[in-house]
């Protein structure tokens, strides 16, 4: 299998290195930025094509724009809140990349930003990133608009990026008992009762982890309301 490299452990901290892992299909690189907020924003090449697409320009186009370098097709917003999308326009700007954010989401994000939303996703669509297919999962709680991004490697495991709706130790923070009870509805039918314990999951800050590793704690969730 192609998974991930042993080096690899998904530990950054802004202003440190980024980290690199190499899937059957995708070159993952994850780096975090800005030491107040500690965003993590991910870049995942094509190995077979080239091209690439960022999750989240969270911050620091200084540190994004070397990294993607001039050759970024495509940029995802996970969600709205204001620290996934500061460095939102200078990415745009600087590569010409096609903007994708969650449908319910869009216009706020361009309305913080001034950037368009070139298209709008919903849960099921599918966004190319050379010849590896994402797939979308919208994740309603955090914000309306979130969604998550499952690569299916071929060679390995799946993988998901999940932004601030799932993290090591629970859900993404929601505001309503309402939102509470959508996103971890959404979780759970979406996610865990879809998808394997090995399946590796990228959240918007902080450290990686499994669906196994935090499946058992799901009852811990749904008691303590967060």
């Amino acid at each position: 299998m192609s998974d991930a490299p042993t080096t690899y452990t998904g530990a950054v901290k802004p202003g440190g290195p980024a980290d690199v892992r190499e899937l059957g299909g995708l070159t993952l690189t994850k780096v975090a930025v800005d030491a107040q907020m500690s965003n993590n924003c991910y870049l995942l090449r094509c190995r077979s094509t080239g091209e690439q697409l960022l999750v989240d320009a969270a911050a620091e186009p200084e540190t994004l724009l070397p990294l993607v370098g001039e050759n970024l097709a495509t940029v995802v917003t996970t969600h709205q809140h204001w620290d996934h999308h500061r460095a939102l326009a200078d990415v745009v700007e600087a590569t010409g990349a096609a903007t994708l954010a969650g449908e319910a989401d869009a216009t706020a994000i361009t309305e913080a930003t001034g950037v368009p939303i070139a298209r709008t996703l919903s849960h099921g669509d599918t966004v190319a990133v050379g010849d590896c297919t994402l797939e979308v999962i919208a994740l309603r709680g955090h914000t309306p608009g979130s969604v998550a991004l499952l690569y299916r490697d071929p060679e390995g495991t799946p993988h998901l990026w999940t932004g601030d709706s799932l993290f090591p130790g629970g859900p993404g923070r929601t505001t309503t008992p309402e939102d509470f009870d959508s996103i971890m509805s959404d979780l759970q039918e979406k996610v865990f009762d879809k998808l394997p314990d090995e399946t590796w999951f990228y959240p918007g800050h902080g450290n990686d982890s499994t669906l196994g590793a935090e499946r058992g704690s799901i009852p811990e969730w749904l008691a303590r309301r967060w």
